[in-house]
Parts: structure tokens; C-alpha cells; sequence
């Protein structure tokens, strides 16, 4: 989406009207956002008129980019998922409406609340002046988790995601293998570690709501702390662990490569925020598997995204760079499965 055109722009005003209630809506700006490599975010600032909402509202609009990834939900999807996190208690940007009809803007899209902050990872893991307290910050990010997953399917049920797996480690690494064999181009080290994945796969130990992409860059913070858990359009049913691993995954810690919780604190304090919410001691030995399983994830993942540039025709240097991501994750993954390492996290 190249902004929008006037006539655009008319028919989503009269739609948030109808939606709010309201005499009338304005935009009053619109800039599209950094990051999001999946989906498309615009800072809107609305002037309504009339109704509950009555007043200036600094939004965010959410739509798709011009391609995509298989497994992304769709917005009405992410915007069920995020609204439910929200009645959980999870701190999450408010969600304001979702529209499926493609005659507004001619994509369906979801309105939220925009929060203040950054979320740029390198940023979180290099500058103190963000963020407050790293390991306070950590403590919070692991409570936030927890409250995540205290939505199961005993508690919820989304008619939209698949079935729960009654084994979500098998179930990853069956979806993993599908992936790599569509891509149809050999990765040794990906089919190494795959097998290792398989040789050491946990007991099944339940099913929770996953983030599926919970992790330093995809939250946001301010100069004293958490402010939001951004980007939900992996959610799905899985293993706790799976969050926790991803969370804690070498790839995800930027420049903290020595700070094992995203890059910013202590397993030691995502484990005392989790646990005081859920009531779960966190199985670190679990946890090692399913961070092993994260850069493969991963690996699949920047294969993904390097299609989208190379096949895809989406021309930009951000798909372009995470292209050559799989070697580095391939580096990692030989790493941490060589002999004798099962449960030796750093």
C-alpha cells in the first residue's frame, strides 16, 4: 500500500465513523512505519467527532504487504488473537476494529492504539537509557509470557487456528520439513539438525496459546519500561517451552549475546517472572531443545523471506539481507547439537 488515494482515504473515514459512532473522523497524518517484515504498519492520527471515542487518537493501521509468508494469520486472525491477549491481561496495544471489507482501502486491515516507544532490537540491547532495569525488564517480559499462555484450549477456542497437536514438538519439525522440501534445494545442516531435533524430542507436557514470535524486537519499551508486545500473526497452539526457547535463541539477542533472555537479561529472571505468573517451573533442559529448534525455525523462515526478494519480486534490502541469515543460523545449530551439549544453554 503506496499511502492512500483521497478516495481512499474518504471511504475509511466514513467506515471508522460508522464503526465509532461518531459525526465524523479525520486524518489528521499518516506515515508508514519501520519495521515489520511481514506486514505493512501506518501511524494514523484521527480527529473523531462525536461518539465514545470522542477526540484525538493516535492509531496504528495494520495491513499486508505486497507478499507474504504461508503461515501468517490473516489481520481479522492477528486481531482475534490480539484481543484476547488483551482480556488476558497481556500488555498489548489496544484493539480498536478490524475490517474485512475490501472496498475500503482494498485490503482488509486492523486499527489499534499506538503505544509509545521503540522496538528496534539492536537499540534495546545496546542503549540503558531504554528499557529501565534489564533485569527488571526481563522479570516483566517472562510475566507477560506466562499471561500468554494461560489462554489454552480448555479456555478459548479459535476456530481459525488448526487443531492443538497432541505433540507440538513433532508437529514443528513434520511443518519444517515440509517447508524445506517445497523449497526443494539441499541444506545439509538443516537435515542434520532436524535429526537431532527427532532423536531428542521431549514428552508432549500440554498445549498453550504461542506467540510463536515472542522476542527482543518484536516488544516495545520506553525510557522506564515495557510498553507492548507487538506482532502476533504467528499465534498458534504449541509447547511452552517453544516461547520460552525462541525467546532465549542466540538469534534473537543482537549485540547481547552474553545476556541469554533476548539479549537483555538472565535466564535466571525470565524464569522468576514466569513462574510467579504461571505457577510452572520452567524446565530448562526443554528450554535447550526448543531453542535448537528455534534457529532452525529460523533458517526456514529467512529462506522464506529470501524468496520473497529473489522470486517474489518484493525488491527490498531488508528481505534481501535476511536471504543470507540460514548460514549463520547453520553455524549455531552445528554448535549447539554437537556431542555431549544437550541441555549446555548459554
Amino acid at each position: 500500500m503506496q499511502g492512500l488515494s483521497a478516495q481512499d482515504k474518504e471511504r475509511l473515514c466514513q467506515c471508522l465513523a460508522d464503526v465509532f459512532s461518531a459525526r465524523s473522523v479525520s486524518i489528521d497524518a499518516m506515515s508508514i512505519l519501520s519495521g515489520g517484515a511481514i506486514q505493512e504498519n501506518w501511524a494514523l492520527d484521527l480527529t473523531i467527532t462525536g461518539g465514545q471515542r470522542d477526540g484525538h487518537l493516535s492509531t496504528v493501521l495494520r495491513t499486508d504487504s505486497p507478499t507474504g509468508v504461508a503461515v501468517s494469520l490473516s489481520r481479522a486472525q492477528e486481531f482475534s488473537l490480539l484481543q484476547a491477549a488483551w482480556d488476558a491481561g497481556v500488555t498489548v496495544p489496544e484493539p480498536l476494529l478490524c475490517v474485512t471489507d475490501m472496498a475500503v482501502i482494498g485490503k482488509e486491515f486492523c486499527l489499534m492504539r499506538r503505544v509509545g516507544g521503540t522496538a528496534l532490537g539492536q537499540r534495546i540491547t545496546r542503549d540503558m537509557t531504554v528499557g529501565g532495569d534489564r533485569e527488571a525488564l526481563t522479570e516483566r517480559l517472562g510475566r507477560e509470557m506466562a499471561r500468554i499462555h494461560s489462554i489454552t484450549p480448555q479456555t478459548h477456542q479459535f476456530a481459525f487456528l488448526d487443531a492443538p497437536p497432541d505433540d507440538p514438538a513433532a508437529a514443528e519439525l513434520a511443518s519444517m520439513c515440509r517447508f524445506l522440501d517445497e523449497m526443494d534445494r539441499p541444506r545439509p545442516v538443516l537435515d542434520w539438525t532436524i535429526r537431532w531435533l527427532q532423536r531428542n524430542r521431549p514428552e508432549p507436557q500440554g498445549t498453550v496459546l504461542a506467540h510463536h514470535d515472542f522476542r527482543t524486537g518484536n516488544y516495545m519499551v520506553d525510557e522506564s519500561g515495557l510498553t507492548a508486545i507487538l506482532d502476533w500473526e504467528f499465534a498458534g497452539w504449541s509447547d511452552r517451552c517453544e516461547d520460552i526457547g525462541w525467546f532465549h535463541a542466540m538469534c534473537w539477542r543482537f549485540s547481547g549475546r552474553d545476556k541469554p533472555a533476548g539479549g537483555i537479561g538472565s535466564r535466571e529472571a525470565f524464569a522468576r517472572g514466569y513462574e510467579a505468573v504461571s505457577g510452572i517451573k520452567i524446565d530448562q533442559t526443554r528450554v535447550y531443545y526448543w531453542e535448537v529448534y528455534a534457529h532452525l525455525r529460523w533458517a526456514v523462515i529467512a529462506l522464506q523471506q529470501g524468496d520473497r526478494y529473489l522470486v517474489g519480486g518484493e525488491r527490498t534490502l531488508d528481505l534481501g539481507l535476511t536471504g543470507r541469515r540460514p548460514a549463520e543460523m547453520e553455524l549455531e545449530m552445528l554448535r549447539m547439537t554437537a556431542p555431549h551439549t544437550l541441555g549446555e544453554a548459554a
